[in-house]
């Protein structure tokens, strides 16, 4: 495994991040930018990895990888459109760990061939797929790492949600890297979820008035769920104060019962809670408690098409217990902390577990199932703060 599989194969999702000057399909994003500034800030700013576009429809070029490679001591990846060895070679030379081949560009024996010839040079590969096929081809040609694009390459249009799909079909003993359209980070978590190791940033990056500070912030944890939600006003709200996650309870025997799942925007995720009996929904995860004595279970599931990816660690029903930070603290794998969470208490809660997301719910309200503007917006700042 070289430094840039190393680099992604590390615990949580990591980021890989990308400088780019301009894009076909959005035009100019960020024409001044300094490959080496970039490169460095964003090792400090815990990048696993950076990509630096050398294809001049980019307005990058190879003297941009060098630079990099000057400033920044992380793992480099050359992208660009390469399908001759020779290519692969000048990428080397510049300062490149691993390089892009597009399989859209190549046919099988090239692709084979192309990677034989990294392999000899110490380069490693990001073999992008956009489609079924594509990932199988991947698949076929025993690349360790793959990066699934959620961008047409011919309409440059974005299919998250076909990237997803991607994403959870990719075998498993794979690194693979989701790529393009990622701008909030429950959009990165919705690529985590599904399975990705890494997430590939360019263009919210580039735009951004401060590069590091976005990156940090798009792979900040905890993410932020508020709960309960029953009307569009307050999905608002959260949304606007900056959640992560939109919780909508369908469970018969709560009183902050919604009627339905309320449409999110593209920067959130939405949750259907469920206390036994699941339903069909549409929303992209399902927090799921086991029925006792009429009301949910102490502690609870999150599920992505039926897999669990967290656990939900939540107080008794309408009881307190001195241990609950410590039990939440001694959870394997993504812990979801609920239970008696607002603005005064979430950050020493966050400080003691340090869990992947919290979740509020009923002392953000002015009544059940009715929100206060003010404590989701008191609630969201602390957890994030």
């Amino acid at each position: 495994m070289g430094r840039f599989s190393e680099a992604l194969a590390g615990s949580g999702l990591g980021a890989i991040a990308e400088v780019k000057r301009r894009s076909p399909s959005a035009g100019d994003l960020r024409p001044d930018a300094d490959p080496a500034a970039l490169a460095a800030t964003f090792e400090r700013a815990g990048a696993a990895a950076v990509s630096i576009l050398v294809d001049d429809r980019f307005g990058g070029s190879l003297q941009d990888l060098r630079a990099a490679r000057q400033a920044a001591t992380l793992p480099l990846l050359a992208k660009g459109f390469f399908t001759e060895e020779l290519e692969l070679l000048q990428a080397k030379l510049a300062g490149a760990d691993a390089a892009l081949l597009l399989l859209r560009d190549v046919d099988d024996a090239r692709a084979h061939a192309l990677m034989m010839y990294a392999a000899e040079l110490g380069l490693e590969t990001l073999v992008e797929a956009h489609d079924k096929d594509e990932l199988e081809r991947a698949t076929r040609l025993g690349a360790p790492v793959i990066g699934i694009n959620a961008r047409d390459l011919s309409s440059f249009s974005i299919d998250r949600r076909a990237q997803l799909e991607l994403v959870s079909r990719a075998p498993r003993d794979r690194l693979i890297v989701a790529e393009s359209g990622i701008h909030s980070r429950a959009q990165g978590a919705a690529a985590e979820l599904a399975g990705a190791n890494a997430v590939l940033v360019g263009s919210a990056l580039m735009r951004a008035k401060d590069p590091a500070a976005k990156l940090r912030m798009l792979f900040a944890r905890p993410l932020v769920k508020v709960c309960g939600l029953t009307r569009e006003e307050d999905v608002a709200v959260a949304a606007e104060a900056g959640a992560d996650l939109a919780g909508f309870i369908l469970a018969k025997e709560s009183p902050r019962r919604a009627k339905r799942v309320l449409h999110v925007p593209d920067t959130m995720l939405s949750v259907a809670v469920f206390v036994e009996d699941v339903a069909e929904t549409r929303a992209d995860l399902v927090q799921v408690y086991a029925r006792e004595n009429e009301h949910r279970s102490r502690d609870g599931a999150l599920l992505r098409g039926g897999e669990r990816v967290a656990t939900v660690i939540d107080l008794p029903w309408q009881e307190d217990d001195p241990r609950h930070l410590e039990r939440a603290r001694e959870a394997q794998g993504r812990v979801m902390l609920a239970g008696g969470l607002a603005a005064d208490n979430v950050r020493g809660a966050i400080d003691a577990v340090q869990p992947w997301a919290v979740d509020a719910s009923s002392r953000l309200e002015v009544k059940p199932g009715v929100k206060d503007p003010d404590a989701v917006r008191a609630y969201v700042e602390a957890a994030q703060w």
